[in-house]
């Protein structure tokens, strides 16, 4: 049970040799996460060794895909190349770029998305932590050790958010947990996790009508912001308030419309979780 990303993914960095790249290069391979190069053009032709495992650099990322059989590359440059390594990726064919990076200028992101999606390659971000299949892999920034694998799928705007959660039911583990990132623009949306977990065989208020229309296993919410002024930006997940359109509440009755059940804290959350997969397991025993 996984999306996007499984034990079989073979991961480039983009600004490997980087602090921050170094670093959370270090942690991905202590997850279990393949990676199998980076990328800086200054630095093609060295390897870089972490712990026990040396990993090559690449002069771009078509050689490290044409070296390696790389299909995703997570992105750890700074604002101003990420628009260019974005685009290098795409124009590679690499299947999936996970983009860090917070700071891109807006326009950048619009440009990027649009050239992605033309290439076929689907962008998680920029200003996310990620994504991870417990057990699996592991790319981007998310803590590995604060889960096991199990049968929930996540999608969140909010890191912080992202990991509480993940740690709160962390005794039923999750298949994957995604951070689609908190900027105005961003590539893979909470729909396009709701719709890859409604395949996978083992919140905002466009969310709530997918789900009311496509999904059939059950959904569980949680929102912020419900004491959040109109016509603010706030917080990591850029919410915009206008109206009623944007509120904690509008988006809150949307999803109880839908059938999902949306809890006003974190704990009250994985809480409405933990009863719903009791039920369904007391529904199978009857």
């Amino acid at each position: 049970m996984a999306i996007f990303l499984t034990k079989e993914s073979k991961v480039l960095v983009q600004g490997m040799t980087g602090g921050e790249g170094m670093k959370h290069t270090r942690r991905m391979l202590a997850a279990g996460t393949d990676v199998v190069g980076g990328v800086n053009p200054r630095k093609a032709g060295r390897t870089v060794d972490f712990d026990d495992r040396a990993v090559p650099v690449f002069g771009s990322v078509r050689e490290g895909m044409a070296a390696t059989g790389a299909d995703v590359t997570v992105v750890f440059v700074p604002p101003a190349f990420a628009k260019a390594a974005v685009t290098e990726a795409a124009d590679a064919g690499i299947g999936l770029a996970v983009v860090i990076t917070e700071g891109i200028p807006v326009h950048d992101s619009v440009a990027f998305h649009a050239y992605a999606a033309t290439k076929g390659t689907r962008v998680i971000g920029p200003n996310c932590p990620g994504l991870i299949t417990p057990g699996q892999s592991n790319a981007g920034i998310i803590p590995a050790d604060i889960t096991k694998p199990g049968r929930i799928g996540l999608v969140s705007k909010s890191g912080t958010l992202t990991y509480q959660l993940m740690y709160e039911l962390r005794d039923i583990g999750f298949s994957t947990c995604v951070g689609i990132g908190g900027d105005p623009v961003v590539g893979t949306t909470h729909i396009d996790c709701l719709a890859a977990f409604q395949d996978d065989p083992d919140t905002e208020e466009r969310a709530a009508a997918y789900v009311r229309d496509h999904v059939t296993k059950p959904v569980v919410a949680y929102i912020a912001g419900f004491t959040a002024p109109e016509g603010r930006t706030m917080g990591h997940a850029g919410a915009i308030v206008s109206g009623s359109s944007g509120t904690a509440q509008a988006k809150k009755e949307a999803l109880e419309a839908a059938g999902v059940r949306v809890g006003g804290t974190p704990t009250e959350t994985a809480r409405l979780v933990l009863t719903r997969l009791e039920s369904e397991r007391v529904a199978a025993q009857g």
